[in-house]
C-alpha cells in the first residue's frame, strides 16, 4: 500500500509540470496555426488569441461586414459555412445556426440579439504567393450578425454603422422578398458596399437568372456582381470571402486618436455582469483602462476585453477597426444603451452620431394567470429585462385582473418574442391584454396628452377633445399578381392609403400602403397569408402620426367598467367592434345565479348589449295547485334574492375571453 501511494505521488509530480507547461506550448504553437493559409480545423474555438497577434492586423487588413436577408433565405447557414471555412468552428461540431443562441431564435428562424464573430483568413493570390512578405495576405474578418425584422431596425442601423459592407443574401427560388427590400435600403442608407449573394442554387426550382433580373430592376445591381452559392452543399463559397476582401473597404478609424467605441449590443451574465459587444472606431483599449459612457456619463474600468472567436476569447486589448466584447462591471443592461459611445474617461471626445433612446410602439398589460403568482411573474420579468433593456415595465392594477405590469415594446414581433421567452425560459403563465399603440389626444384648451393605456383615458372628460392622432406605418407587400384584388380590398378595410403599385416581373406585384399601426397590430399578417394562400411577404417601417377620428370604448359588466378590456377604436368601426365584443364575451363568461348584463359603451352612450340569463331554481315545483297568489309570492321572493345577489356578486372573466378579444379588436 505504501509503495502504491509513493507511486501516485511521483505521478502527480510529473503530471503537474506538464499541465503547467501546456498552455505555454499551445500559445507558442497558436500564431503559426492561426496565421497559416486557410486556418486548419484543429484551430477552432479552442485556440487562444493574444493581444500581440491582434496587433499584426492594422485597419487596412480588417474587414467588418454583415449578412442581411429575408427570413429563411439561408443567412444563418451561410454564416456557419464561413465560420467553418476559416476554421473558427469545427465542421460537424456544435449546433447548426451557431450564432442563433436563443431557443426562440432557433424555433422561429429569426435573429433577435446581434452576435459577432471574428475570423482569420488568408487570401492566396498569385501576387502575394510570389512576394516575400508572408504577412501581406492575412486578414481579420468580423462578421456582425444583425436582427432582420423592422422592430429591431434601430439595433440593425447601429450594427450596420460598425460595418463597411454587407452580403445581401437572396433565395434563388423565392427571389426578392419584402424584408430583402427593407434590409437593402437600410444598408444603402448606411453607405455600405453591398455584395449580392444568390443562395440555394442547388434547389430544383432555383432560377438565378430571374433573381439577377430582379436585383437589376429593383436595386440597379449589376448581374455580373452576384455570387452564386449553396450554403448547404458548399458550392461557390470559395468566392465569398475573397469578394469581401476585394469589394468591402477597410475601417477608416484613426489609430493615434483617443479611444472611441460603438456599443452594438449587450447581454447579462450571472457571473460576469453585463457583457457589451463593441466596435473600436478610433484608438485602442486595454484591460485596466478607464472608460466612460457618453449617454449616461458613468465611468467604468475595463475588467476583461477580447474577441468572439466564436465564444468569449480574452486578448487584453482591442485595436482600431476591431470588433469584440468588453466587461466593465455594469450592473444592468439599462446602463449599456445600444448605439452609445464608450470613450476614454476624463477625455472629451465627440460622440458617434446616431444615438437615440428606445421608442416604444406597442403597449400591453401582463398579468399572472393565477393572482398568487404575481411575485414569480415579477421576478421573471426582472430577470428577462436584464437581457432586454428595450422593454419598458411599470406596475399597474386592474379591478378585473389584480396586480400586473404595463409593458412597452418596439413592435409586434418584439412583444411576441418577449411573451414566448417568459413562458419558455421562466415557465410563467400570463394573461396579456389587448395590445395598444400610443395615441395623442388634444383638448379644446390646447393641452395634449399621450395615451398608452386606454383605461387611463377618462370616458367623460371635463374638457372637449379637439383632435386625435395615431401612429402609422409604411407597409411593403409582395404578392403573386393573381391576389392583387383581395389584398387591395383588405388594405382598404384597414383604412390603408395606397402609395405604390408596381410589378416586379410577370408573376409578382409590389404594393406600398400607409396603414394605421393599430390596424396591423394583431391579425393583419395572418389574414394576408390566408387570402394569398401563404405566398405574401410583408414588412413595414414606422411613419409619422396622422389625425384620425378615435373614441374610447368601455366594456361594462352589470354597469361596472372592466378597465382591462377598454380599447380605443375608430369611430366608424365602433358599433361593429362593440357588437362583436359583447357577443364573444357572452359565449365565454359562465352563467351565474344572477343575470349578467354585458354592454359596450362610448362615454355614456351604450352601443351594444347582450344579457346572460341567470341560472334559477324551479321554486314552483312543490306547488301542485292552490291559489295563484301563492305562486306569485314565491316568484317575487326569488326575484328579490336575485337582485340582492346581483348587487354583491362578482363576475369571473376567464382567460379565454381575453384571447378572443385579441381576435375581435382588429378583425375586418
Amino acid at each position: 500500500m505504501a509503495g502504491a501511494a509513493a507511486l501516485r505521488r511521483s505521478a502527480r509530480r510529473i503530471v503537474r509540470p506538464l499541465a503547467a507547461a501546456s498552455p505555454f506550448s499551445r500559445t507558442l504553437q497558436q500564431p503559426e496555426r492561426l496565421l497559416s493559409s486557410q486556418a486548419s480545423h484543429e484551430h477552432g474555438a479552442r485556440g487562444a488569441v493574444s493581444g500581440s497577434e491582434l496587433g499584426l492586423y492594422p485597419p487596412e487588413r480588417i474587414r467588418n461586414f454583415s449578412i442581411i436577408a429575408h427570413v429563411d433565405h439561408g443567412k444563418s447557414t451561410l454564416a456557419d459555412r464561413l465560420l467553418e471555412l476559416t476554421g473558427t468552428i469545427q465542421k460537424g461540431h456544435g449546433q447548426p445556426q451557431y450564432l442563433d443562441k436563443l431557443q426562440v431564435e432557433r424555433e422561429r428562424g429569426i435573429t433577435v440579439k446581434a452576435q459577432t464573430a471574428t475570423m482569420f483568413y488568408s487570401l492566396a493570390t498569385a501576387q502575394t504567393a510570389a512576394s516575400n512578405g508572408p504577412d501581406s495576405q492575412r486578414y481579420l474578418l468580423n462578421l456582425i450578425d444583425t436582427p432582420g425584422h423592422v422592430d429591431f431596425s434601430y439595433e440593425v442601423s447601429r450594427s450596420l454603422a460598425a460595418c463597411q459592407g454587407a452580403l445581401l443574401v437572396v433565395d434563388a427560388a423565392q427571389g426578392v422578398q419584402a424584408q430583402t427590400i427593407a434590409n437593402f435600403y437600410l444598408a444603402f442608407e448606411s453607405n455600405l458596399s453591398i455584395i449580392p449573394v444568390i443562395n440555394k442554387i442547388d434547389q430544383p426550382t432555383a432560377d438565378p437568372d430571374n433573381v439577377k433580373a430582379q436585383l437589376k430592376r429593383l436595386f440597379d445591381i449589376d448581374p455580373s456582381e452576384a455570387l452564386l452559392t449553396s450554403a448547404k452543399t458548399g458550392q461557390g463559397l470559395d468566392q465569398v470571402l475573397p469578394a469581401v476582401i476585394e469589394r468591402i473597404p477597410s475601417p477608416s478609424g484613426k489609430c493615434d486618436s483617443p479611444v472611441r467605441m460603438l456599443l452594438l449590443d449587450s447581454y447579462y451574465d450571472e457571473y460576469k455582469g453585463v457583457i457589451c459587444h463593441v466596435a473600436v472606431v478610433d484608438g485602442a483599449v486595454h484591460k485596466g483602462d478607464k472608460i466612460a459612457s457618453a449617454a449616461t456619463g458613468r465611468s467604468y474600468e475595463v475588467l476583461d476585453i477580447g474577441i468572439m472567436h466564436p465564444e468569449l476569447t480574452p486578448t487584453g486589448v482591442l485595436y482600431t477597426g476591431q470588433v469584440g466584447y468588453v466587461i466593465s462591471g455594469m450592473r444592468s443592461t439599462k446602463e449599456a444603451r445600444i448605439g452609445d459611445t464608450l470613450h476614454q474617461a476624463k477625455c472629451t471626445v465627440e460622440p458617434l452620431p446616431g444615438f437615440k433612446p428606445a421608442r416604444h410602439m406597442v403597449f400591453s398589460g401582463l398579468y399572472p394567470a393565477d393572482g398568487s403568482d404575481f411575485e414569480a411573474l415579477s421576478h421573471a420579468i426582472e430577470k428577462l429585462t436584464c437581457n432586454d433593456a428595450s422593454v419598458s415595465v411599470t406596475k399597474e392594477t386592474s379591478t378585473a385582473l389584480g396586480m400586473g405590469f404595463r409593458c412597452g415594446f418596439l413592435g409586434l414581433l418584439h412583444m411576441d418574442v418577449f411573451h414566448q421567452r417568459l413562458e419558455q425560459e421562466y415557465g410563467a403563465q400570463v394573461i396579456s391584454t389587448i395590445p395598444t399603440v400610443p395615441y395623442i389626444f388634444e383638448y379644446g384648451d390646447g393641452s395634449k396628452v399621450q395615451v398608452e393605456n386606454p383605461a387611463a383615458l377618462a370616458s367623460n372628460p371635463g374638457k372637449r377633445v379637439a383632435a386625435c392622432w395615431e401612429p402609422t406605418v409604411i407597409a411593403t407587400i409582395l404578392i403573386p399578381s393573381e391576389y392583387v384584388g383581395p389584398v387591395i380590398m383588405l388594405c382598404s378595410e384597414r383604412r390603408g392609403e395606397q402609395l405604390e403599385y408596381t410589378f416586379i416581373d410577370a408573376q409578382r406585384a409590389l404594393l406600398k400602403y400607409r396603414l394605421p399601426l393599430k390596424e396591423i397590430i394583431v391579425d393583419f399578417y395572418n389574414e394576408l397569408k390566408s387570402i394569398t394562400s401563404g405566398y405574401a411577404t410583408f414588412d413595414y417601417e414606422d411613419s409619422e402620426y396622422q389625425q384620425s377620428d378615435l373614441v374610447k370604448m368601455d366594456i361594462l359588466l352589470n354597469g361596472q367598467p372592466v378597465d382591462a378590456m377598454a380599447t380605443i377604436v375608430h369611430n366608424q368601426k365602433a358599433q361593429r367592434v362593440g357588437r362583436e365584443l359583447v357577443e364573444k364575451l357572452k359565449k365565454f363568461i359562465d352563467r351565474q345565479m344572477f343575470e349578467i348584463t354585458i354592454q359596450a359603451a362610448i362615454g355614456s352612450k351604450v352601443i351594444a348589449r347582450e344579457t346572460l340569463s341567470a341560472m334559477r331554481k324551479n321554486v314552483l315545483a312543490k306547488c301542485y295547485g292552490g291559489d295563484i297568489t301563492r305562486k306569485k309570492k314565491l316568484l317575487e321572493k326569488q326575484k328579490e334574492g336575485k337582485k340582492r345577489m346581483k348587487r354583491v356578486g362578482s363576475v369571473d372573466i376567464p382567460q379565454e375571453a381575453f384571447h378572443e378579444l385579441l381576435k375581435v379588436s382588429n378583425s375586418k
